[in-house]
């Protein structure tokens, strides 16, 4: 795993969309398309403008997965992370093929539909961000390491659903649904490259657990020192707890 520290998360999610283009042209030709999974939330709004303005990636050839979704929540919410993708990637960019967790319909059946489809072929790249309680998904601690299930329906804890009402998505802890599809920690890990987007000052604490810590089931995100092809892209307010060794210099 890699760390890269960034002065702020305007050049973070530019170095990281740079990243991310590399990739995605590089299986567009290898390959003639790429397979990512894509991440939503607050902490990938830069990224994910900075992605899109991204020059010579032919997004037609891109099929896209999502990490997770709310059960209950209809597209139409400004939480639901399909309304997200759609508006920040998807009508942006002309990805024509995608897969969405309707978490509204026909949770089982989706599931199942959506978890083929992911594990047909290997993915190229996921794009994911962590949790102020060290979530990786919608993967609470303690989260489950040892499933093979491409996805699971999880109960959401209360620190992840006040970092929600924190975001502003929802007006209060109430409306915050309690259940939520979200793809497995053992399916993240098998995608070829990882990249993990995490900026500001609310995340430092749970940076510092997941990249310096145990790697244990109560920081899930801390799995990712696992894998081989991780590359951790952060700004000086969330390394702000690091250790000099773990953040290096900053970019």
């Amino acid at each position: 795993m890699v760390i890269k520290v960034y002065e702020d998360k305007a050049s973070l999610g530019r170095a990281a969309a740079e990243q991310a283009a590399v990739s995605l042209r590089n299986a567009i030709q290898s390959r003639g398309r790429a397979r990512i999974i894509a991440a939503t939330g607050a902490s990938q709004f830069e990224f994910l403008d900075a992605l899109t303005a991204m020059l010579g990636i032919e997004w037609p050839q891109v099929e896209m997965f999502h990490l997770d979704e709310y059960i209950g929540l209809p597209v139409s919410h400004p939480a639901s992370f399909r309304k997200y993708l759609l508006e920040r990637l998807i009508h942006k960019t002309g990805v024509t093929k995608y897969h969405f967790l309707d978490g509204d319909g026909n949770v089982p059946e989706i599931v199942h539909k959506v978890s083929v489809e992911l594990t047909a072929a290997p993915i190229d790249i996921a794009f994911v961000g962590i949790g102020e309680n060290g979530h990786l998904a919608f993967n609470d601690p303690p989260a489950d390491f040892q499933t093979e299930e491409p996805y699971i329906i999880v109960d959401l804890d209360e620190p992840c659903r006040r970092q929600q009402v924190g975001e502003g998505w929802f007006a209060s802890l109430s409306e915050v649904p309690t259940r939520a599809i979200s793809m497995t920690v053992r399916q993240i890990l098998k995608a070829k490259e990882i990249l993990v987007v995490v900026p500001d000052a609310r995340k430092a604490q749970a940076v510092r657990s997941c990249f310096e810590g145990e790697i244990t089931p109560m920081a899930p995100a801390s799995i990712l020192r696992k894998h081989a092809n991780t590359t951790v892209f952060l700004d000086k307010l969330s390394s702000a707890l690091l250790g000099s060794q773990s953040k290096g210099s900053i970019a």
